[in-house]
């Protein structure tokens, strides 16, 4: 698993070794600075580093620690960098991700808004926040595709009606619905699924 943003690559040492190689041959191609964690004492989860393109949110959960955090930190020193607790989920985007440029999607759920307080106490600048009933939903990937605008990927109304109602309130987003039914399973999300990077459009 990888998260990459603002031109670089930081390496998450949790995925199986031939996928790991793959990755970092085609991150290598991209000319991109890559960063491995070596410290064992470190564990960092793609999915607890949410990047709002002004800061990193980290989740602290069963698959992140605070040392892995500090390496993120030391690694993306131009952007502060904040912990947030993570409790009964598996990590920080079981329950949120960035919906557009200025908005994070936010679940329903005691847990999700707990998180979402830590985070606005914790950020000098004010989020819109886009709140939809299931947790899950809330687990969104947002695009800016020149030739497209806005773009979001969703979870699909069979699955999450209420929340795919939410969603489609976005009138300036061109949105994709996406079944995730059976990734759900091996406690897959959408972001799981992608690895974004923040590259030039020659590509």
């Amino acid at each position: 698993m990888a998260s990459i943003e603002t031109g670089s690559a930081l390496g998450i040492l949790s995925s199986p070794h031939w996928e790991r190689g793959n990755l970092l041959k085609v991150l290598e191609s991209l000319n991109l600075n890559i960063v491995e964690m070596i410290d064992e004492n470190a564990t960092l989860d793609g999915g607890d580093v949410l990047f709002t393109g002004r800061e990193f949110f980290v989740g602290l959960s069963r698959r992140t620690n605070q040392r892995g955090a500090e390496i993120l930190a030391d690694t993306f020193k131009d952007y502060a960098v904040s912990t947030v607790p993570v409790h009964d989920v598996l990590h920080l985007k079981s329950f949120c991700s960035m919906a557009g440029p200025n908005l994070i999607a936010i679940g329903s759920s005691e847990a999700a808004q707990k998180a979402l307080k830590t985070m606005q106490q914790m950020s000098d600048h004010r989020y819109d926040k886009l709140t939809v009933p299931d947790d899950a939903a809330a687990n969104c990937i947002y695009l800016n595709i020149p030739s497209k605008g806005h773009v979001l990927l969703h979870r699909a109304p069979e699955e999450y009606p209420e929340s795919a109602k939410v969603f489609e309130k976005l009138k300036d987003h061109m949105l994709i619905p996406i079944a995730n039914t059976e990734l759900d399973k091996v406690d897959g999300s959408l972001t799981c699924c992608s690895v974004l990077i923040n590259k030039t459009s020659e590509l």
